[in-house]
């Protein structure tokens, strides 16, 4: 109502100007942590996919890294959480295992579709929570699939 009238004291500037302070460090916080942990996802699933010999993999380990990217990185899920399980399918049928399953590709497959969804109002509610589930079933099935590789057949990143 002050700033219709037009009239503000400079105690209440100084409340605004504080609050729109704390808002910006608190949104450069948030944005600083979200880069951490996806940075921290990027890395994890360059290991899982440097472990898989070159000749049974379906795309190279730096690739994971363009998940950086903004917007586009939303496409890229689709791409990196799929051809990382094809690349450990790949490399069990080569060694003669069926037991493997589908090396996760179906979870993968739905993390990136709930990925995508979180950019839909009302559905990213449920798909915020979905894809963090999904998410770490992914990697837990994927560094178990890891520990099944001897490091002679790929490098330890």
């Amino acid at each position: 109502m002050l700033a219709i009238q037009g009239q503000m004291s400079g105690d209440e500037a100084a409340v605004i100007a504080g609050l729109i302070m704390a808002g910006l460090i608190t949104l450069a916080i948030t944005l600083a942590i979200s880069l951490a942990i996806l940075i921290l996802i990027c890395a994890l699933l360059h290991s899982a996919l440097a472990r898989v010999p070159a000749e049974h993999r379906t795309m190279s380990p730096g690739l994971v890294w363009l998940l950086l990217i903004p917007l586009f990185g939303i496409v890229w899920n689709f791409f990196v959480f799929l051809r990382i399980p094809e690349s450990y399918k790949n490399y069990f049928t080569a060694q003669g295992r069926t037991d493997v399953g589908d090396c996760a590709r179906g979870v993968g497959l739905w993390y990136a579709i709930c990925g995508a969804l979180l950019f839909v109002p009302c559905l990213n509610y449920l798909a915020a929570p979905a894809a963090l589930v999904l998410l770490i079933i992914f990697l837990v099935k994927i560094f178990g699939l890891k520990s099944q590789i001897s490091p002679a057949h790929g490098p330890i990143v």
